[in-house]
């Protein structure tokens, strides 16, 4: 039996959830590799690093995974490991949200390369690592993290997504939640359907209580109607609007002004997801 499945229909007015608490942003981008240089940036106080920085190479894995990670788990795993740190948590303890509009476009190319040209020679470690929960799955085996776990996709709209995801998981259960996001450039064949460019990762610890480590509170509402992702202030972060990954842009340019603030990040074509920013 099938069931048909219809779009959700959105809210006739906003539905909202308790106040959260953000901490431990971290941020990665070849020009703004770590929080501390793309908070400076943000903030005008600093520059983007030339030349740009090589991927990172995470320490939750062991050397020999290391080499072989893909940029998604290399990126994944950098701004995972550097926001449980900040926020002071136990990276085992915590329940994960990982999102990729994407996944890995560059595997996803030679797989599909390789199936329509020498099939026979399909590699088992691409195959083991094109999966879209690969990044999450280095994680949660790489820190012994037993709690549950999540890989999101919703293509353009995937930040949103991801961070709703990770917040209703806090509001409800009441822990604090880790919310990774990341995405790679497209090559070959799926260059011309997506247009994804450039690394960019982004990463935060989401609790349901303020504690020492907090950088800002907010609320979120899902409200009725399509929104554009806010318009970005700083000069550097123009650099990354064509990675699938921007949407985030917004959020960590006003996490690093640390000022209040209202953004709308779109989540269907009718319905979007408004976050009102406090200080801590």
């Amino acid at each position: 039996m099938t069931a048909a499945m219809t779009a959700p229909t959105p809210p006739a007015a906003p539905v909202a959830m308790p106040t959260l608490y953000i901490e431990g942003p971290a941020f990665w981008s070849p020009n703004l590799p770590g929080w501390d240089v793309a908070r400076a940036a943000f903030r005008g106080e600093g520059e983007a690093v030339d030349p740009p920085a090589k991927r990172p190479a995470p320490q939750v894995l062991a050397p020999a995974e290391r080499r072989r990670a893909p940029d998604t788990v290399a990126l994944a795993l950098e701004v995972a490991a550097a926001a449980v740190a900040s926020a002071g948590r136990a990276a085992a303890d915590l329940p994960c949200v990982f999102v990729s509009a994407h996944g890995d476009l560059s595997i996803n190319d030679y797989m599909c390369s390789t199936l329509a040209t020498h099939p026979t020679q399909l590699s088992p470690t691409k195959f083991h690592n094109s999966v879209h929960n690969a990044a999450v799955g280095y994680w949660t085996i790489g820190t012994g993290c037993m709690a549950a776990s999540n890989s999101i996709a919703a293509y353009k709209t995937s930040f949103a997504a991801g961070l709703l995801e990770a917040a209703t998981q806090c509001a409800a259960d009441q822990t604090p939640v880790l919310l990774v996001g990341y995405d790679i450039p497209a090559v070959g064949a799926l260059a011309s359907v997506t247009t994804s460019r450039g690394l960019l990762a982004v990463a935060m610890v989401i609790a349901p209580a303020r504690s020492a480590r907090t950088v800002a509170a907010f609320d979120a509402s899902l409200v009725p109607g399509a929104s554009t992702p806010p318009a970005l202030q700083a000069p550097v972060s123009q650099t990354l609007t064509a990675n699938a990954m921007a949407d985030a842009l917004p959020l960590y340019e006003a996490l690093a002004r640390g000022e209040a603030a209202t953004l709308a990040l779109p989540l269907s074509p009718s319905l979007s997801l408004e976050l009102r920013l406090n200080k801590p």
